[in-house]
């Protein structure tokens, strides 16, 4: 407790400085989200506060995030479309799950697993990171043109049937439920089908629209229309937002760039009564818990999503712990990644439970409090108090905030998330693969298509796909690898120190294999040319298996595949210098000793070449 006070006014200024930095991205974060700016401000107060409290990392700045947000989205698209387009209908399953993320996180820190997240590869955290970037600009094109597809009547008609069918098979299966729908009198269908009103197909229609025009592919579609329907006052809002962003860094640093984009541009459009369109109100109240999480609480509502919470959670802990990184390097100190898990899954869950959205430890925000004098976790504490006053003070007014304004922040946040050091390198990776005529790096593949199947797909299958893909890609190298250094030569070709006596006068009749690392499936392949490369003069075969440490099933069954065809040919096989893991491996199966019995098995060389003498004839 000492140490947290033993830096007040540095941890002060950098507190309320990421605090403002925090305030915009938190607003267009929850807009971007689908949930409102209400909820992305919930989510900045309550896990920067108790991420910082309860966290391994003094200086980590947290809230919501791009990549979080991004895949917030996904989830919370879904939903809201399984409850017939009704955000409030769909609030408390998109909690709830959004309170999964948060304990999953703590689960992961308890049981210790912080350290093993380093081990996602590189190209698919940056195909993944460059995926989030292109699927932010792509879906803040339409708000930047001030184009909302709900609110495009003759395009909200071409959905008109299509609504009407939804609702007539909503009735349908209400009615299954209820037991009264039966062939012989459908009255009740048709009393029910004429008491739908033309408000209601129209909302229906609403949300077709608004659900065929989400996304990075819904927002190409339907780019031909919004600039067809450009709003030029919104237009000019998003795009004086974007220049401001970037021409005031290059004034100063001192004060955040957005914060002086969101108070000016949105100054001008309330200041000269401009006609534009705000964003949600944000209510000036104490934030009170949704309740229904656990009184509506339905296991099967959100069991399709129990692997994007997944998703989400591991997210956040990559995120937040590769921020921790970056603090370390600047404050020479050392974080504790499994505590970090733990304060952002209890950040996470307690933003949940009052509504907000997901979020992780944020780099910009991080950054700009060690910058500014933050040392302990009282700089992180003071950002979400500094956003809960301007909650309680500043509401109605951050109401009037223009939609576009937000937009455009978010378009610069998309340049900004996307990994141009993993772009440039893509020339200069070698190419270590070869799919038909074409010679490309398996790096670059796997980037690929991890960006282009998260930002025309889906994010949590493309991350779990390039996952895949780097996995087989590593084993294959470490197959090849191991294979290039364990060459089947007999010993006229290759000879170590303690061979060199090795009698003359059998050599025609003792073949030798050295094998030089783990016998797995990657390497099987070419243990099993083996076969074809004992001559036939060979009476006895060495393998000399010190180097081999390590081996799986795989290898295990090849071994045994060989010693059944080397026995069914009359040659005796001895093993020299057997290792711990891969004795265990053959006494479990029995190779030891059915095939190999303890006397053929010696711990030197010298030991075996005194059992060749003795019993080796020599025939050629």
């Amino acid at each position: 407790m000492k140490d947290l006070f033993s830096n007040i006014r540095g941890d002060a200024f950098g507190g309320i400085t990421a605090g403002i930095v925090a305030l915009p991205l938190a607003l267009a974060f929850g807009v971007s989200s689908g949930l409102g700016p209400t909820a992305g401000l919930y989510g900045a107060i309550f896990i920067s506060f108790f991420a910082a409290l309860f966290g391994g990392t003094n200086t980590q700045i947290s809230g919501p995030t791009a990549p979080m947000t991004a895949v917030s989205m996904v989830v919370i698209a879904g939903i809201v479309a399984t409850n017939d387009g009704d955000v409030d209908k769909a609030l408390p399953a998109i909690l709830t799950v959004f309170l999964l993320v948060g304990l999953m996180q703590v689960g992961l820190g308890v049981l210790g697993l912080g350290k093993y997240i380093r081990y996602i590869p590189y190209p698919v955290v940056s195909g993944f990171m460059t995926a989030i970037g292109i699927i932010i600009l792509l879906t803040q094109i339409l708000p930047a043109l001030g184009y909302y597809p709900k609110e495009d009547i003759e395009f909200v008609n071409t959905f008109k049937a299509q609504a009407e069918e939804v609702i007539l098979e909503n009735i349908l299966i209400e009615e299954a439920g209820e037991g009264i729908l039966v062939l012989e009198d459908f009255e009740e269908t048709i009393e029910r089908a004429e008491e739908i009103s033309s408000d209601a197909i129209l909302i229906e229609s609403q949300t077709l629209a608004a659900k065929e025009a989400s996304g990075a592919l819904g927002a190409i579609k339907v780019v031909p229309r919004a600039i067809k329907n450009i709003n030029w006052l919104e237009l000019v809002l998003a795009l004086g937002t974007i220049f401001i962003i970037y021409g005031f860094k290059k004034i100063t640093m001192a004060v955040p760039s957005t914060l002086v984009a969101l108070v000016v541009m949105s100054g001008i459009a309330v200041g000269f009564g401009m006609e534009y369109k705000p964003i949600e109100e944000i209510p000036s109240g104490i934030p009170l818990p949704n309740l229904e999480i656990i009184t509506g609480f339905k296991l099967k509502t959100i069991t399709p999503y129990i692997f994007t919470a997944l998703t989400l959670a591991l997210l956040g802990a990559i995120d937040s712990l590769l921020t921790s990184v970056v603090a370390d390097n600047m404050t020479k100190t050392k974080h504790k990644p499994n505590k970090e898990l733990v304060g952002q899954g209890i950040g996470n869950s307690i933003a949940a439970i009052f509504g907000g959205i997901p979020g992780a430890g944020a780099t910009i925000r991080t950054v700009v409090n060690i910058t500014s004098g933050g040392k302990t976790k009282l700089s992180g504490m003071i950002a979400g108090i500094l956003l809960f006053a301007i909650l309680l003070g500043l509401g109605p007014i951050a109401s009037r905030i223009p939609a576009a304004v937000l937009a455009g922040i978010l378009i610069t946040v998309g340049i900004g998330v996307m990994d141009y050091k993993g772009i440039k390198a893509i020339p200069n990776l070698p190419k270590d693969i070869k799919i038909g005529p074409f010679k490309l790096s398996s790096e670059v593949l796997i980037m690929l298509v991890v960006m282009v199947l998260s930002t025309f797909w889906n994010l949590v299958y493309a991350v779990g796909i390039g996952l895949v893909i780097a996995s087989l890609m590593f084993m294959k190298k470490i197959g090849d690898l191991t294979a290039e250094r364990s060459d089947v030569k007999p010993l006229k070709e290759e000879a170590w120190d303690d061979e060199f006596d090795f009698p003359e006068n059998l050599k025609e009749e003792v073949f030798i294999k050295h094998l030089k690392g783990p016998l797995f499936f990657g390497s099987t392949s070419d243990f099993q040319q083996l076969y074809a490369q004992i001559p036939n003069t060979a009476q006895t075969v060495i393998l000399r298996l010190g180097r081999t440490q390590y081996m799986d099933q795989s290898g295990l069954y090849a071994m045994e595949d060989m010693l059944q065809d080397l026995r069914k040919k009359g040659v005796e096989v001895l093993f020299v210098d057997l290792l711990k893991q891969p004795r265990y491996m053959m006494e479990r199966i029995d190779i030891i000793p059915d095939f190999i019995p303890n006397e053929h098995i010696f711990d030197s060389f010298s030991e075996c070449l005194i059992w060749i003498k003795n019993n080796v004839e020599d025939k050629y």
